[in-house]
């Protein structure tokens, strides 16, 4: 990945805001962004399940050694239960870092914020990739985490019995002689919203391999929305990329985005992040997916519910996320098509990650499941 190479500025960002930037070494290398890409064509595919862990904090005060190793184990012990439940490897992607807001396309960027932004990314990534790889995501030590979750659990009783399984899974594995190696390492992919066309701009990067735009801020790039500057930022890079899908979106939206981003129709290379409530998914989601299916686009679709807490801190029942969840997954069984994944909040508190994780594992079991 060349330290360098043609940028596309934003007329709105001064040459102070984005020339450090511009200079700095990337956050991911192209070689990363071409792996993923590859891990999510087995998920449009169906042959693995994405699991993707966001961190709401909203500032930088929140980003500390402490909170990214919790929040990684909660990813972790999630991961580990849906591998099993699901019988295919789940590709984990962390977006772990404050939810900042949009910069705007008019609004001059700070230079020092920009700055810090890339400094606590540096930061939040070098401590998850020496955690991922150092023997702090073995699967036998994550086992026992989730072990005790359950013995603490007022819905123990219910998820004990998939626990018990996964134990003896493991006691089997260690019987025949894995490399322990193999249990001891994860594989972790950053994701990352573009909602900041400065420094988006300044960490796009040309990939000395191949002559290819990459934008180095993570692996995985997405927006929350389909304003035409982020879309079009999307569409120039290779990473893989992705949308998020509400019920206010139809199938033509969906083809229109999809024409943009994928035209070549490559498996790995788009994920829609679907957030509906229970009832639009179960009125809305199955043509997007059917129109999406019949034109030959091979996506990830990952259901995103908003998290229990509310994105404003307005209150959501767990009830709902679980239902919204559930309706995802009907959804694709009843047509015959892969339910990618799951996006899940990880707060402060593990439970609620952690019981929803137990919960997908259940629909993932379910008598009469073609997939999971």
């Amino acid at each position: 990945m060349t330290e360098s190479g043609a940028r596309r500025v934003p007329a709105s960002a001064s040459p102070g805001a984005t020339a450090r930037l511009g200079a700095v070494p990337p956050l991911v290398f192209a070689g990363e962004c071409d792996l993923l890409t590859e891990r999510l064509a087995g998920v449009a595919r169906g042959e693995a399940l994405v699991l993707w862990g966001a961190d709401r904090t909203r500032s930088f005060d929140g980003v500390t050694a402490d909170a990214v190793r919790a929040r990684l184990r909660t990813l972790l012990q999630m991961s580990a239960i849906l591998t099993y439940a699901a019988s295919v490897p789940v590709v984990k992607l962390g977006q772990i870092g404050p939810d900042e807001q949009d910069t705007g396309q008019d609004a001059e960027p700070d230079p020092s914020a920009l700055t810090r932004r890339y400094e606590f990314s540096v930061a939040t990534l070098n401590l998850v990739r020496a955690l991922a790889t150092g023997g702090y995501a073995d699967l036998r030590q994550v086992h026992r985490w989730n072990t005790e979750f359950v013995a603490a659990s007022s819905a123990g009783h219910r998820y004990s019995a998939l626990a018990d399984e996964i134990g003896r899974a493991l006691a089997f594995m260690r019987a025949c002689g894995p490399d322990p190696a193999q249990l001891a390492t994860v594989e972790f992919f950053a994701a990352h919203e573009a909602r900041s066309p400065a420094y988006d701009s300044a960490l796009t990067r040309v990939d000395s391999r191949t002559g290819r735009r990459y934008n180095t801020s993570g692996h995985f790039v997405w927006t929350g929305g389909a304003p035409t500057r982020y879309v079009d930022h999307l569409a120039d890079v290779r990473n893989p990329v992705g949308v998020r899908l509400g019920a206010e979106d139809g199938p033509d939206d969906v083809l229109e985005l999809l024409g943009r981003l994928d035209p070549l129709r490559e498996a790995g290379r788009t994920a829609f992040l679907v957030r509906m409530d229970s009832a639009a998914l179960r009125d809305t989601l199955p043509a997007l997916v059917e129109k999406v299916t019949a034109e030959d686009h091979r996506v990830a679709w990952i259901c995103a519910p908003a998290p229990a807490g509310g994105e404003r801190g307005d209150t959501r029942r767990f009830g709902d996320v679980l239902a919204e969840v559930a309706a995802f997954f009907e959804v694709h069984h009843a047509l015959g098509t892969h339910p990618g994944g799951l996006a899940t909040d990880l707060g402060p508190d593990s439970s609620a990650a952690l019981d929803l994780a137990f919960l997908v594992a259940e629909l993932c079991r379910a008598p009469g499941t073609a997939s999971c």
